[in-house]
């Protein structure tokens, strides 16, 4: 068995560095070691393939998963984000630094009705990006805020990545891990602030932007005004018990194409197809790489390599905290090559024997993992948001490096925090009796 343990992760591995897709890689691997194992002669060997392969799809969260990826098209097109915006200058007003300060705070907010990084840099980089470089901030600088910003749509309920974890982690529901990102993904938010306005004004950068014209608060406010309930409509409503997080991720796509198209009307019934096929697009993708990540797990779990391993590290003599300081490191290194819900699918398993054996909360563990992908998704070489807003900046991932390093070593400080103090988000879930 350990031999073709390490088979599994040969191939796994080895397909991942000749280009081959993640999802692919994970189900080859697990495909080739059932085969060599002929493992469970009740399902007949290679007939447990296709079983787990369904099995990994067949669980009711992830029904919400193409609902948001939905969402977060809708929202993008209906001009929502350009609203918040307005209505965000209105408030903070013109000067070196407001504007990257805004386009946090858009994106922040904008993770309360989408659970996607990229769609939400995508929203906001269509915004932010142009305004940034009419008001005299470089190019890569704007990449580097946008792609940073948006990372704390995976935070900030409702996030795809807590909906995959509360699939893996029996013990941590849903509602319990969007209460619990709350406070983090403010905290994350606000540490990302900092050094974005201090960059700013350090390197006299906006200096155009003085010169704008401030927009009228009430005008903008009045505009916004559909934007901004939308996430209170799908929080409270799951907090009053209106409806599931499966349920209210389906309100949410009536209620923006209802603002897109009737109120905004800047949804056409042409535009709908469009809309419809980038999130199916997106979706299909998550949802491939889950399903074949089922059968890499069902390989894991009957080859026994788990426990083992687990136990191996409890018992290392490191520590927790030691064992902890690991973690982040190894998480920290592959969050560099691979997106965060390919993470959580091959490292939970694995992670989650040795957070039972310390005894740690499992939404606690739960907020720490998604804080490193947040983390993940702007670190390069991968950084699948700033791969999006550099894009869109017209400018190479490696220009931003000077800039996103600020920005990692704030959110960096922000994980710190909630691994220090777990009550930052334990406390809400707890607070609310979840």
């Amino acid at each position: 068995m350990t031999l073709i343990a390490i088979i599994l992760f040969v191939v796994f591995i080895g397909l991942m560095l000749l280009g081959v897709p993640i999802g692919i890689s994970l189900g080859m691997g697990g495909l080739i070691a059932i085969g060599l194992s002929n493992l469970d002669t009740q399902m007949f060997g290679l007939l447990a393939v296709p079983q787990n392969f369904y099995a990994g799809l067949a669980k009711y969260p992830l029904l919400a998963i193409p609902m948001f990826v939905l969402v977060g098209s809708i929202f993008d097109r209906s001009g929502v984000a350009q609203r918040l915006v307005t209505f965000a200058i209105a408030i903070v007003g013109r000067g070196p630094g407001m504007l990257p300060l805004v386009a946090i705070l858009v994106a922040m907010f904008l993770g309360g009705i989408s659970g996607s990084g990229p769609a939400n840099a995508a929203a906001v980089g269509g915004v932010m990006i142009a305004a940034m470089s009419r008001a005299g901030y470089p190019g890569s600088y704007s990449a580097a805020v946008v792609g940073a910003a948006a990372a704390t749509d995976i935070l900030i309920p409702p996030s795809v990545a807590f909906i995959i974890y509360s699939v893996l982690v029996p013990g941590a529901s849903v509602p319990a891990l969007f209460a619990a990102g709350m406070i983090p993904g403010v905290l994350a938010g606000v540490a990302l602030i900092v050094p974005a306005v201090w960059l700013a004004r350090k390197h006299n950068m906006g200096a155009i932007e003085a010169a704008l014209p401030r927009p009228p608060f009430w005008k903008s406010l009045r505009e916004a005004a559909w934007g901004l309930v939308a996430p209170f409509l799908i929080l409270g409503g799951m907090r009053a018990g209106w409806f599931t997080p499966t349920e209210a991720a389906v309100v949410a796509v009536v209620y923006g194409l209802f603002v897109g198209m009737v109120i905004y009307r800047s949804i056409g019934m042409k535009d709908l197809f469009v809309i419809f096929q980038e999130a199916a697009e997106t979706s299909a993708v998550i949802l491939l790489v889950v399903a074949l990540a089922g059968i890499f797990a069902y390989a894991l779990s009957t080859l026994g390599v788990i426990d083992p391993l687990a136990n191996a590290i409890a018992n290392s003599g490191l520590g927790e905290y030691g064992v902890l300081a690991l973690i982040v490191l190894l998480l920290m290194t592959v969050g560099m090559f691979l997106d965060g819900i390919s993470i959580f699918l091959i490292f939970v398993p694995l992670l989650l024997p040795i957070a039972n054996a310390f005894h740690w909360n499992p939404v606690w563990f739960g907020v720490v993992l998604t804080l490193k992908v947040a983390l993940g998704q702007f670190t390069p070489p991968l950084a699948v948001n700033l791969m999006v807003s550099c894009r869109i900046a017209r400018v190479r991932m490696e220009e931003t490096v000077p800039w996103v390093i600020w920005m990692l070593l704030a959110m960096f400080v922000a994980m710190l925090m909630v691994l220090a103090y777990p009550p930052l988000a334990t406390w809400l879930p707890d607070y609310l009796g979840y």
